[in-house]
């Protein structure tokens, strides 16, 4: 017996990104703003990218921020119990990566290195590290 994967092409995987991530800034209450600086777009790309059949093509950049942040959005809802897995991202940390700031703030910001950091940050609070 022979399985074969399918393999999604470009388009599919940025509809999926782009369905999850919108989830995720949605749950949190991100700002339109908020939300575009974090996936670094502009205001007017994320109004057109959040809808259900987007044409547009995402950057290797975008693609891997919005990775992170839905894997940032999984860390959270697995950690921290409702409603400070929604909040979380929106609240001032006095934690090391943030320096009271919101960590959507360092996150828009720090850009993709910060993005990353937070993810790392996230995950070794839930492994115990």
């Amino acid at each position: 017996m022979q399985i074969t994967a399918r393999i999604a092409e470009p388009a599919d995987r940025t509809a999926i990104a782009l369905k999850a991530y919108a989830r995720a800034a949605e749950a949190w209450g991100l700002t339109q703003h908020e939300a575009a600086g974090l996936a670094d777009m502009s205001d007017s790309t994320w109004k057109r990218a959040k809808k259900p059949g987007y044409a547009g093509e995402l950057t290797h950049d975008q693609m891997l921020r919005l990775s992170a942040i839905i894997g940032i959005y999984k860390s959270l809802e697995l950690y921290f119990s409702d409603p400070l897995s929604r909040t979380w991202m929106t609240r001032a940390n006095t934690g090391p990566l943030f320096g009271g700031e919101r960590p959507v703030d360092t996150a828009i910001g720090g850009g993709l290195p910060a993005i990353l950091n937070i993810r790392t940050y996230l995950d070794a609070l839930r492994g115990g590290s």
